[in-house]
């Protein structure tokens, strides 16, 4: 099982959110279920928290286990832009939704070519530009007995030995 990760998700643990626990819990569950992925663009969008550094996401993606995938198939690219196209439509006949980047519709593209479920704090938007893409369920619990995986220290500023 290979589980994607949204940009949102590494945010809210360096950021310390009050979701950060949880979602701690829930990397530690994914990586025991099998692979963790984070795209190029969830990647490069990471590079933009105010507290991390490269070096300091790099150390964090090594220490977790999470793998960045750069290269991307054709199909990808092209689900995007048709997915991209689709809201852009919707998004003119509806004044009111909000901006989207095309860099949303890549990470969804990614999870659903390269992935098997997408980690996100953003289901709304995934389910409705993305319904056949299955997504994590940050509030599932795991059981308090269960040892955590991952060694996630949650502080950008500090380096890993």
């Amino acid at each position: 099982m290979r589980t994607a990760l949204d940009t949102n998700i590494l945010s809210a643990i360096w950021s310390n959110e009050p979701s950060a626990r949880q979602i701690a819990k829930c990397l530690s569950a994914a990586n025991r279920d099998g692979a963790i992925t984070l795209s190029a663009f969830a990647y490069s969008e990471s590079l933009a928290h105010p507290h991390a550094t490269t070096k300091f996401i790099q150390e964090f993606l090594h220490a977790s286990g999470i793998k960045v995938e750069y290269a991307f198939p054709q199909n990808l690219w092209s689900l995007a832009g048709e997915r991209f196209a689709q809201y852009a439509g919707r998004r003119t006949a509806m004044s009111n939704q909000p901006r989207r980047i095309l860099a949303d519709f890549l990470l969804g593209a990614h999870a659903l070519v390269q992935a098997d479920r997408l980690m996100t704090l953003d289901t709304a938007f995934y389910e409705r530009n993305f319904p056949e893409l299955a997504l994590y369920p940050i509030a599932w619990r795991t059981p308090a007995d269960s040892p955590p995986v991952l060694l996630i220290d949650a502080d950008p500023r500090k380096s890993y030995p």
